[in-house]
């Protein structure tokens, strides 16, 4: 079977590997000349453990390819993946202009029968205008050729969708036809060999399901930062808290661990999506809208701890130098999108701070963004050297067990703000630090 990706984003980039380690031969297209050339190389302009392996793997094995070119590729191939971007617009709406280029380039160059499936995260019915678009072009050139769209949304985690893809939890394809249905089973075969997770909806139910299930995942984040932020008015521990619902298995362990914000390229822009979408049909989604409300919020609660504790008075932050463990908005990522470290860096120079950062993976990336208004740090201790307070906001491995001897000597200070409660208060406390972390 021969495939087509177009996209070579987490998505795409993820996509199209994987498919090409289960024998599939595949290329993926894109836009950008730059990055089609570097991957050609061999070179990954993402961070994603086990992606780079699998990638040169199957260069090497002549199953995956890269190009510029969709039309040079449409009409060899069964099955095109559009996986391009669909940004936010102002209003919360995703920009489906990417995705519409797609079809107008498939409508223009189809000659056989193939199945159009949107991987990309887009509002219920952009399937249909999908449609609409590739017949309205095969229509202006006046050819009869048949084909399907479909909808086949991704639920990959950065930082572990090489695992996720390959082994998922399910796969869910909204289709039209029979034939449609066929060959999307026939592609997703090998990954069902053990157990069969594959499950066929109608498109818009395919479409909605990606919303609800980022949504709901986002719910269940932003209601425990909430009960966190309560614990501590009445001195609750919300650890103690999510251990006790978390064992009612009507709730479930998962997403109820508090910090300082969600962030990433799916939870914002999908919440604000269906948000949009509702209030496009007259219907508003309270709850989420409450959802994103807390979001925003909680991205404040470090830089508020902090503040406070130099006396509720920000002027108080001028001169002072605050370290920054962790960019990226979650770990085994370098991707920064909608990060809580963002917000934090932007309040604190705002106030004067000198802010000192590390992250394992996303330095580069946050220079690419903000560019030099922060120092650049080669591990976290030279983060940690001559600063007022140290903030912790990413929840990486090696931030876990920091030494606490090398702290005390490098620090100037001694506060330890933990946005993701994972270090040990109390043997922080022992030390002489004043330690502070989320919802206790």
């Amino acid at each position: 079977m021969k495939i087509a990706v177009v996209g070579t984003g987490y998505v795409g980039l993820v996509t199209g590997t994987c498919f090409s380690e289960m024998g599939v031969r595949v290329t993926c297209v894109d836009v950008d000349e730059r990055k089609i050339e570097a991957l050609n190389k061999g070179i990954i302009p993402i961070y994603e453990p086990g992606l780079e392996t699998l990638v040169h793997k199957n260069m090497k094995s002549g199953r995956l390819h890269f190009t510029t070119s969709l039309e040079d590729v449409i009409n060899d191939v069964d099955i095109v993946f559009s996986a391009v971007g669909t940004p936010p617009d102002e209003d919360g709406s995703a920009d489906l202009k990417y995705v519409l280029d797609v079809a107008h380039t498939i409508g223009k160059h189809l000659n056989h029968y193939i199945v159009v499936v949107t991987k990309s995260t887009v509002p219920v019915g952009t399937a249909s205008k999908v449609k609409t678009v590739i017949q309205q072009e095969l229509n202006q050139r006046g050819v009869d050729v048949e084909f399907d769209v479909a909808s086949n949304p991704e639920f990959l985690k950065e930082g572990n969708a090489v695992k996720d893809f390959m082994s998922p939890d399910r796969v869910v394809v909204g289709v039209e036809s029979e034939r449609a249905r066929k060959l999307m089973a026939r592609l997703y075969k090998p990954f069902m060999i053990v157990s069969d997770r594959l499950i066929f909806t109608d498109i818009p139910s395919a479409e909605m399901i990606k919303y609800a299930a980022n949504s709901m995942l986002a719910t269940r984040i932003s209601f425990m930062n909430d009960i966190a932020n309560l614990c501590e008015l009445v001195g609750a521990d919300v650890n103690m808290v999510r251990k006790g619902i978390g064992s009612d298995t009507r709730i479930g362990k998962k997403f109820l661990y508090a910090g300082c914000g969600y962030g990433g390229s799916c939870f914002p822009k999908d919440v604000k999506a269906l948000i949009k979408t509702a209030a496009d049909l007259g219907y508003p989604m309270r709850v989420l809208q409450a959802v994103e409300e807390v979001n925003a919020d909680q991205k404040l609660v470090l830089y508020r701890k902090l503040v406070d504790y130099y006396g509720r008075d920000k002027s108080q932050l001028k001169d002072k130098v605050i370290a920054l463990w962790g960019l990226a908005f979650k770990p085994e990522t370098d991707d920064m999108r909608e990060a809580p470290s963002l917000v934090l860096i932007d309040l604190l120079l705002e106030a004067g701070a000198t802010v000192k950062v590390y992250d394992p993976v996303a330095m580069e990336e946050c220079r690419r963004r903000i560019g030099d208004r922060v120092t650049y740090c080669t591990d976290m201790y030279q983060a940690a050297d001559g600063s007022d307070a140290l903030m912790l906001v990413t929840e990486w491995k090696e931030f876990r067990m920091p030494n606490i001897d090398t702290l005390l000597h490098k620090m100037r200070g001694r506060l330890i703000l933990d946005g993701r409660n994972i270090l040990d208060g109390e043997e922080l406390k022992l030390a002489g630090f004043e330690y502070h972390c989320i919802g206790k």
